[in-house]
């Protein structure tokens, strides 16, 4: 092999040990402009009141444009509950719920109309606040969605939603009126394919856990000789 030839072989050797040097950095780079992009989104709690039936009633118009069929005298434009109802109703495919209290008469309308819609819709809850006077979660089984609770062994003090398997919204929002409109709250909206992955984990572990043939709460009958 002539001079020329080693001369160019060093190079490229050169030029291999930088590239794998640096790919590392370039991958790393790559995928924090990825996460930059991907959607963050945090909610403050007690939300403003407004009108939120534009959402719920007319997909496609915008919360903030006020509703001109709307008779309600409630301030129409953005709030946080407007804003989480958004991101539910952005679901297309799934929407898995892991809530210990569910009792807000707007949040249940939006996912009876996501199940209206053909989403799948499964929720998780705690038994006791499930039985609740204002409770949702009659009237989502009613619709025909998908429901399982514990069985009294300590609360199932969730309070999670993934929505299209690729959104998560978490926070200590309790979906309820009261926590709503009068408490000091918090909820993460956010696209994160690792945390999303490991939220749907665990719904899926309590899922099956709370699999209505696995209660307990009739005893089986001793057998007569």
């Amino acid at each position: 092999m002539g001079p020329l030839r080693w001369q160019v072989a060093a190079a490229v050797a050169v030029g291999l040990t930088l590239a794998l040097e640096v790919l590392p950095s370039v991958l790393h780079w790559l995928r924090a402009g990825r996460r930059s992009r991907s959607r963050r989104e945090v909610l403050f709690f007690p939300s403003q009141v407004t009108c939120t039936e534009a959402l719920l009633q007319a997909p496609g118009v915008e919360a903030s444009e006020p509703s001109i069929n709307c008779p309600c005298s409630l301030p129409h434009g953005e709030s946080s509950l407007s804003r989480l109802l958004r991101a539910l109703l952005a679901a297309r495919a799934s929407l898995e719920l892991c809530l210990f209290a569910f009792s807000s008469p707007q949040l249940g309308r939006a996912v009876q109309l996501l199940h209206q819609r053909g989403v799948r819709v499964r929720v998780i809850t705690d038994c006791d606040y499930m039985a609740l006077n204002g409770s949702q979660i009659g009237l989502l089984r009613k619709a025909g969605i998908q429901v399982r609770h514990d069985q009294d062994l300590g609360y199932m003090h969730h309070k999670f939603a993934i929505v299209d398997k690729k959104v998560l919204i978490t926070g200590s929002l309790n979906w309820t009126t009261q926590a709503i409109q009068n408490n000091r709250e918090n909820v993460l909206i956010m696209e994160d394919e690792e945390y999303v992955r490991l939220f749907l984990e665990e719904f899926e572990h309590i899922w099956e856990e709370f699999n209505p043939t696995k209660y307990t709460f009739f005893p089986q009958k001793k057998r007569g000789h």
